[in-house]
């Protein structure tokens, strides 16, 4: 069987410096694209997934860029295209992930999740989307098992990602016949550098059998960058069935 390809493709990842940002921006190159990611404090590590990137046949980006930002959001848009010439994909990665008991978030607290989490996807979706119509190009928001289902010491994240489900349906709606919008939803994703007890109990509530990897998400993501145009407005949950339970 063939593999997805997107040679001749271009891409923006944000957020793709670490994590499941940099296994996306890598598998996206793997399948032939040019890929520009974002960072904000983690450029030694951005600038290696470039090399990376670049090792693999490919051209690559990283630009510094703030995703509350409108200025920099722009800026980080106008120096993908600039570099590339076109864009055919934007993958809305960044995010920040907080723990807190409801009755303790503070109002900082709460708005600085939703700038990140809801209104950087919004910004970054609005900004590139001229660029997206032009080459009838796609969109893959990374939203959380935790937007479907509410945990208790997370609330400002799970209200968060919610958004934006519902922000991945209404722009797939907005921007048809042209765009596709789409948004992949993880479930218990495992890093080595941070396992814990905890992790072999949320794998042992798996009907998988196991937590997910940033691999599981990354494929997710090139099977929305390559498969039909026709499928928009989806939340595809990559959890191992764990949202079941």
């Amino acid at each position: 069987m063939s593999q997805p390809s997107l040679i001749g493709k271009s891409a923006l990842v944000t957020g793709g410096a670490r994590r499941i940002g940099r296994e996306i921006a890598l598998t996206l190159a793997r399948a032939g694209a040019d890929v520009a990611i974002t960072y904000r404090h983690s450029q030694v590590e951005a600038q290696q997934v470039s090399a990376s990137i670049r090792s693999l046949g490919c051209r690559a980006l990283a630009v510094e860029c703030d995703v509350r930002s409108e200025l920099s959001v722009r800026a980080a848009l106008s120096a993908a295209h600039h570099r590339f010439g076109h864009l055919d994909l934007v993958v809305n990665n960044a995010a920040v992930f907080e723990s807190s008991p409801l009755e303790s978030i503070s109002l900082e607290a709460w708005d600085a999740v939703f700038e990140t989490n809801a209104r950087g996807p919004f910004l970054v979706a609005r900004e590139a989307l001229g660029h997206l119509r032009a080459s009838q190009g796609r969109i893959v928001n990374i939203g959380s098992l935790g937007g479907a289902h509410p945990w208790a010491n997370h609330a400002h994240y799970c209200g968060s990602k919610a958004a934006l489900d519902m922000l991945t349906r209404a722009m797939a709606k907005a921007f048809a016949p042209e765009v596709s919008v789409n948004a992949v939803a993880p479930g218990w994703i495992q890093f080595e550098e941070q396992a814990t007890e905890g992790e072999a109990g949320f794998a042992a509530r798996t009907p998988m059998g196991r937590n997910g990897t940033a691999e599981d998400v990354a494929q997710a993501v090139l099977f929305f960058a390559t498969g039909p145009r026709f499928i928009t407005g989806q939340i595809l949950a990559v959890d191992g069935g764990l949202g079941l339970v």
